[in-house]
């Protein structure tokens, strides 16, 4: 009887792991279908998936502290672009670059970041979504941002911009920026301090990011748009994102035509 119910929980194991899990086979962070990848979770960082995780981060170069446009100047060019050259590519500085506004660390040795945050809780995370020749050196797919060590990992691989624009009510505009930032929010960690009330700090948190990412595409002669209408649950199904995971601002940025 003992060994019957062993060999019934291992069998249910297996299938969670089937249906629950990305996949163990092929390249590092493809997901299987339906199934949110969970390796691209920011609380992977210390779980039993660290090392699987670590097979596909890339890491990227420093982001640099100054440029050639004052801020002020910056938020006078500022504008909401939807008309995208898919000819005209970014390289990993841009990338990083736009990356660290959104969500970099802005101390030595800490965890502050580049927006403010209630309580320095910190409920989003951001993700690039790289099409087909749209980064110099990078493989088309969906990168997680990790920000603790600037570096970024393949969650997805393929181009995924059509689907995305899909899910935007095919808005087929948001396709042709050679990549499209997508932000995210876990409400429970702010709401488990905050209660109810921590929603409207979330909301708060993604408008400040995305403030960043505008005045950043600016001062690298970059454009940006934003997205808020989109299908909830067609968006992360298309991403894969783990269910706890709410998409919050979808922005297309790269060169304007």
């Amino acid at each position: 009887m003992k060994m019957i119910s062993i060999v019934l929980f291992l069998s249910m194991l297996l299938l969670i792991m089937y249906l629950v899990l990305p996949s163990f086979s092929g390249d590092p962070g493809t997901a299987i279908s339906g199934a949110p990848n969970i390796y691209c979770m920011a609380g992977s960082d210390n779980s039993i998936f660290q090392k699987k995780r670590k097979k596909s981060e890339i890491p990227l170069p420093l982001p640099k502290y100054r440029g050639s446009l004052t801020v002020e100047e910056a938020i006078k060019k500022r504008r909401t672009i939807r008309n995208f050259s898919s000819a005209v590519s970014l390289n990993q500085q841009m990338v990083s670059q736009i990356l660290w506004a959104a969500q970099g660390i802005t101390e030595k040795g800490g965890d502050k970041r580049s927006i403010a945050s209630a309580g320095a809780l910190y409920p989003l995370d951001v993700y690039v979504l790289v099409g087909n020749k749209g980064v110099d050196g990078l493989a088309a797919g969906l990168y997680h941002y990790h920000p603790s060590e600037n570096k970024i990992q393949l969650c997805i691989q393929g181009d995924l911009r059509k689907k995305v624009a899909e899910a935007a009510l095919s808005q087929t505009w948001i396709a042709h920026a050679p990549i499209i930032i997508i932000i995210t929010a876990e409400y429970t960690r702010t709401t488990k301090k905050y209660e109810e009330r921590g929603r409207r700090y979330v909301h708060m948190e993604v408008g400040h990011a995305g403030q960043n990412i505008f005045l950043q595409a600016e001062a690298l002669g970059l454009n940006a748009g934003i997205v808020g209408a989109f299908q909830d649950e067609n968006l992360k199904e298309t991403l894969k994102l783990p269910l706890s995971y709410d998409p919050l601002l979808i922005m297309p940025v790269g060169a304007g035509n």
